[in-house]
């Protein structure tokens, strides 16, 4: 029997609270895209692939996302700016009204899960309101064959409304959306915005809890890509600084390219089934594996597009413009989506101060350091209001996504890393020459040598300086890379003015680093810059 035909039923939502609706369960990307269409909540570019916008919100809403405090929860959760805490009984009526506004409309819901090593799978119920929004579950959780299905029960559920708006006075909200998290009763609950990031950071978050506190398996936000010798590499990043473009390797097989567990017995496994990629000036050229997947089944989010074809360098609408597309949309993807013991650890940074040295290589302390920190830096028209560069920091890479303190992933990570032996690399795809304005941004072609020289050990032979302000010991020289581009230093015209920017940068790491001063180590301390060290 074909799945299409087994899965074609309609099911009850009933059980939910959700009654006198029409179900579309578990219908095909292709019949999805139809339905958007059909409502005109999308269009079509020349080559067939759906392109929605996804309203007044076309990123996350970090401010907006919460966490039910209660028993499980309570002294767990890292409470505070990030992590948001969320009344039980407020929840109760709030999920009450959401599924009032759901019941007698048709709706789209799936069955799927999260984390490819079938030892730490979860099961994943999507109930969507909108048909792309099921479609974008489609592209990013794994998707389930025919037998699973026949068993299938799930032990998350998403519920995901954009239509609906919360009323803050009411409902406990700080504004009409929101997205929380219930980890008693095991539900996202999603209103008030149309981003479909929101979707998949929820489970993100949810196993960011889930999986140091009851699986001892260290979750990451990180891409990952294997070797031909079975060598795996990890990358971490921020948005923008380059996590997918450079994990999408056509000598390399992807595992995947945002979240990721560690297991104790050292594998690497993929949460999701799917990519979910920034377009922002995409081109062909320079990230030729991405620009392919972009294909019947991929859908394109808040582009702008004239008579067909895509404008990837229009912002109009966002600076984050993406695309979701299953993993399958690349050629060359590792089998299961499962790699074994790491041997190389990249963490990216788009430096727009121009400091930070092209490639340097990190000692265990210093590793620690930059994990907890997390640096980057946003530029003018990332965000509302920015109109010169500015240092952001989010601990492990994804502080808004860690309900745990940073230390509890920071100190996972460490031990890894050190029982693994695990090269671990700082990796500016940012600034150099002068800052943002000044400078010109690294070219990639030149961040690719770096990390394939590092990759294959070419590296290791080399001969390493010390970085004098961040005590980074940065490569002489690197294949297929112009030798006065690795320290810094040497591409400013001034050196008394890269000085200068390079103190204010390094005060700016201890300023971020004193809130966890208290719970690091002097190794982790003493991996931060050298310029102005604590008094520990």
């Amino acid at each position: 029997m074909d799945l299409k035909d087994i899965i074609t039923k309609t099911i009850s939502l009933e059980q939910y609270g959700i009654k006198n609706v029409t179900t579309n369960y578990q219908i095909s990307p292709e019949e999805l895209q139809k339905e958007t269409l059909k409502r005109d909540l999308g269009k079509e570019t020349k080559d067939g692939v759906l392109a929605i916008y996804t309203g007044k919100f076309t990123g996350r809403s970090p401010k907006d996302r919460f966490i039910v405090k209660d028993e499980v929860t309570k002294d767990r959760v890292w409470w505070g700016d990030i992590n948001l805490p969320f009344d039980e009984k407020k929840f109760d009526k709030l999920y009450d009204k959401v599924t009032r506004y759901l019941t007698g409309k048709e709706l789209f819901v799936r069955d799927a899960f999260a984390c490819a090593h079938h030892d730490y799978k979860l099961n994943i119920r999507v109930i969507n309101e909108y048909p792309w929004s099921n479609m974008f579950a489609y592209n990013m959780f794994l998707r389930p064959t025919e037998e699973e299905l026949k068993t299938f029960k799930e032990d998350w559920l998403i519920l995901n409304a954009p239509g609906f708006k919360a009323n803050p006075e009411e409902d406990g909200t700080r504004q009409e959306n929101f997205a929380i998290l219930n980890f008693s009763k095991k539900i996202a609950l999603i209103g008030g915005t149309g981003y479909t990031g929101e979707i998949k950071k929820g489970i993100f978050s949810a196993l960011n809890l889930i999986l140091p506190v009851f699986k001892n398996t260290l979750p990451m936000h990180c891409s990952a890509n294997v070797g031909a010798e079975g060598d795996t590499a990890i990358f971490f990043g921020l948005s923008g600084t380059g996590k997918t473009t450079l994990s999408a390797d056509p000598n390399r097989k992807l595992i995947g390219d945002d979240e990721h567990g560690w297991t104790p017995d050292d594998k690497i496994f993929n949460f999701e089934g799917g990519c979910y990629a920034k377009v922002i000036n995409l081109s062909k050229e320079n990230e030729p594996d991405i620009y392919n997947a972009i294909k019947p089944g991929a859908i394109l989010e808040n582009v702008i597009f004239k008579n067909g074809e895509v404008d990837y360098t229009d912002t109009s609408i966002t600076q984050n413009t993406r695309v979701s597309y299953p993993i399958d949309h690349i050629q060359n993807v590792q089998e299961a989506s499962v790699g074994e013991n790491p041997k190389n650890i990249f963490f990216l940074t788009a430096d727009a101060f121009g400091v930070l040295p092209p490639i340097s290589k990190l000692s265990p302390g210093q590793a620690a350091y930059h994990f907890i920190s997390g640096y980057t830096a946003k530029v003018a028209g990332t965000e509302e209001g920015i109109k010169e560069p500015q240092p952001s920091f989010s601990a492990c890479f994804g502080a808004p996504f860690m309900p745990l303190h940073p230390t509890v992933y920071a100190e996972m990570l460490s031990e890894k890393m050190k029982k693994s032996n695990v090269n671990v690399w700082l990796i500016n795809t940012g600034w150099t020459g002068g800052p943002y304005g000044i400078g010109q941004r690294m070219k990639l072609k030149y961040t690719r040598a770096m990390i394939n020289a590092a990759l294959s050990g070419k590296l290791e032979n080399k001969t390493f300086e010390t970085y004098q302000v961040f005590g980074l010991k940065m490569p002489k020289e690197c294949p297929d890379v112009p030798s006065e581009i690795l320290n810094p230093r040497n591409t400013w015209e001034s050196k008394e003015t890269y000085d200068k920017k390079a103190e204010e940068l390094a005060t700016t790491f201890h300023n971020n680093f004193s809130e966890f001063k208290e719970y690091a180590s002097q190794e982790i301390l003493m991996g931060g810059p050298v310029a102005l060290k604590y008094n520990a």
